[in-house]
């Protein structure tokens, strides 16, 4: 679960640094690359940046992505900065009149429209800027679900009531809003569900192709685009198992070739970085509560919130580490079901749950694996105000 470049770094490095990412940017760009191979050539691929921002990362993607995917003002200013030769599309709800500012200012490529609101003020502030070109708007379209279409889903966003997207018909009533605007309609924007497999993404990918379609041809808009989301199952269970990107991509070319003069582009975050990244740390003591075992470590949840939050064990590698300088017997957990928890004074710091172990001990070093998305960005960085960990990127 660790590459060998990965363990050999978490292995030599000093106590001191730990916790620590360690980020393999080679295995990343691999990996992309085999992503982009798998994907038919008129199908766009855009990195959703909320996965995991870090320069580092956008920068290693840059050779196989066709831009990336932001979702507030702040992402939009640090992905310019990091990558600034590819282009942007700027989505999520609440966007502020500030941030549609900084879009216009920045020649934001793509905006996707949220809300009949949004579309207003988009306008209005477009409108004050006569010289520029053309803004290049999507609307993002809340489709109802199919019976059992979204079902695997790890996390819907879409598809039921939602503060995401327009229903489709008020999409439809925003169109006569976009007359004599300086807004320009590309396409349509959906993303309804994370989570799902290859055949349910593509089901979702055709009914909302097929939307786009009729609409166009309802209203005769010329539409080019089509961006059906991201969403890719990450299966933190099965560590080893990888989303079936030759059969998505072969489905998407059978769909881009019974839409022709449509543009399809996905953005996925989670399933291009999650498996190019991990956590390591030391295991600072084994204890026994009622009859299992426990380890504490250095860091947590509060550096690696992604198992709290969604409620799974973070699969992990054991590193062993022979010194021992204590002059007492070294604490140890043997063949037996650990919970490995964090320093944070609350029984929801727990990184994995009673997960078995043929040896582990005070000393000992752990690697989380597929910590290469959503997990330092999103943790409560100054809960106790523990260091925070350092970061290690090998290209």
């Amino acid at each position: 679960m660790i590459t060998p470049r990965a363990a050999a770094l978490a292995g030599r490095l000093p106590a001191g640094d730990l916790p620590s990412y360690l980020y393999d940017l080679a295995a990343l760009g691999e990996h992309a690359r085999a992503v982009r191979a798998a994907l038919p050539e008129g199908v766009e691929l855009s990195y959703a940046a909320k996965a995991n921002p870090a320069p580092e990362i956008l920068t290693a993607l840059a050779p196989y992505v066709s831009g990336y995917e932001v979702s507030s003002g702040g992402e939009l200013a640090h992905v310019r900065k990091a990558v600034p030769g590819l282009p942007l599309a700027f989505g999520g709800p609440g966007k502020t009149e500030d941030e549609l500012r900084l879009a216009l200012d920045l020649r934001t490529e793509r905006i996707h429209a949220e809300s009949e609101s949004e579309l207003r003020l988009l306008a209005a502030l477009a409108a004050e800027r006569p010289g520029d070109a053309p803004v290049d708007v999507l609307l993002r379209v809340n489709l109802p679900a199919g019976d059992g279409e979204l079902g695997g889903a790890a996390l819907a966003m879409g598809g039921r009531p939602s503060p995401f997207g327009l229903d489709p018909r008020r999409a439809e009533a925003c169109l006569p809003l976009l007359r004599g605007t300086r807004l320009r309609l590309r396409g349509i924007h959906a993303h309804l569900a994370s989570g799902l497999d290859a055949p349910a993404l593509l089901a979702v990918a055709a009914r909302v192709t097929a939307w786009a379609r009729a609409l166009d041809e309802r209203h005769g808009l010329g539409l080019t685009e089509v961006n059906v989301g991201g969403g890719m199952a990450v299966d933190y269970a099965r560590p080893h198992a990888r989303f079936d990107w030759a059969a998505y991509g072969a489905g998407l070319a059978a769909l881009a070739a019974g839409h022709p003069g449509y543009r399809l582009r996905i953005e996925p975050g989670r399933a291009l970085t999650a498996h190019s990244g991990w956590y390591v740390t030391e295991v600072l003591d084994i204890k026994h509560s009622h009859g299992e075992a426990f380890a504490v470590v250095r860091g947590g949840t509060h550096h690696l919130r992604t198992p709290a939050a969604k409620g799974h064990d973070q699969p992990f590698t054991v590193l062993p580490t022979d010194a021992w300088e204590r002059p007492w017997p070294r604490p140890a957990a043997l063949d037996e079901p650990v919970t490995i928890s964090g320093q944070l004074c609350t029984p929801k710091d727990v990184l994995a749950r009673a997960v078995p172990v043929a040896e582990l001990r005070a000393g000992d070093r752990i690697a989380f694996a597929m910590a290469g998305a959503y997990a330092w960005n999103i943790s409560h960085h100054d809960f106790l105000m523990h260091p925070a960990p350092t970061f290690h990127f090998l290209s």
